[in-house]
């Protein structure tokens, strides 16, 4: 049985993975979901030096205090970032890393370079006018769909979304991924891919081909960018198929 350590996206906390979490322990499996300082439960300990290495420490320290081995890391969406940054330093403490609906970060990246730089800048604007200046409230869900899928949401998922996210910390977008960003050789190097970023990985976009080829492996859930909440189970199913 495996030791899942469940890192979740912007704006989420532990409670998004709360059935994917039951069903990997129905399976006999030990998970373990995270909140990450300033988000969730955590909100009131985000301060505007909350950044990108803030969570990777978040991540590294639960492994290293549980003293936690042969560990499954599990990163959704945001938590690709971190978790690339965790994993290069836990060592012999991980086994295999997976990125659901996400990817690893190569040194001296950071959230933004991953959007236009007039979609940054409206982020900036964001975070200036509505955040204190360091926080970044999660958007209308009509307007994360333009860019993320929402495919198997229902209603009351969508209000789940809405009413429980909290504001990220916008640090962790503009801090640029410093340090190796490669676990040992031998970390077992997985994707679970939804809808958008399976569409990317067949299209052959050249930034993402090496995911394509070994030693990657793939398994694609056919629902929109939060699985955790749109397909729970099938998302356990994968991430337990996976270690199997």
């Amino acid at each position: 049985m495996a030791t899942f350590v469940l890192v979740p996206g912007a704006w989420l906390g532990a409670w998004a993975w709360h059935d994917t979490a039951h069903a990997l322990a129905g399976r006999g499996h030990t998970a373990l979901p995270l909140t990450l300082t300033g988000l969730g439960e955590y909100a009131d300990r985000g301060t505007p030096a909350t950044n990108l290495e803030t969570h990777i420490a978040d991540i590294v320290d639960v492994i290293e205090q549980r003293d936690l081995h042969d560990v499954t890391l599990v990163a959704h969406s945001y938590a690709g970032a971190p978790v690339t940054g965790a994993a290069a330093q836990l060592d012999a403490r991980l086994k295999r890393v997976v990125y659901v609906d996400s990817a690893p970060f190569a040194t001296g990246m950071c959230m933004l370079d991953l959007m236009p730089p007039e979609a940054a800048d409206q982020l900036r604007q964001q975070v200036a006018a509505d955040g204190g200046g360091w926080r970044l409230p999660m958007p209308p869900l009509e307007v994360l769909g333009m860019s993320s899928s929402l495919d198997g949401l229902d209603q009351n998922k969508r209000e789940l979304l809405r009413a429980r996210a909290t504001a990220q910390p916008f640090g962790t977008y503009e801090q640029r991924l410093t340090g190796p960003a490669e676990p040992r050789h031998d970390v077992d190097r997985v994707l679970v891919t939804c809808n958008d970023f399976r569409d990317l990985l067949n299209a052959g976009v050249p930034a993402l081909a090496s995911l394509t080829q070994p030693p990657w492996r793939r398994f694609d859930l056919h629902t929109g960018h939060w699985p955790m909440l749109s397909a729970p189970t099938e998302l356990a199913d994968a991430l337990d198929t996976a270690v199997s």
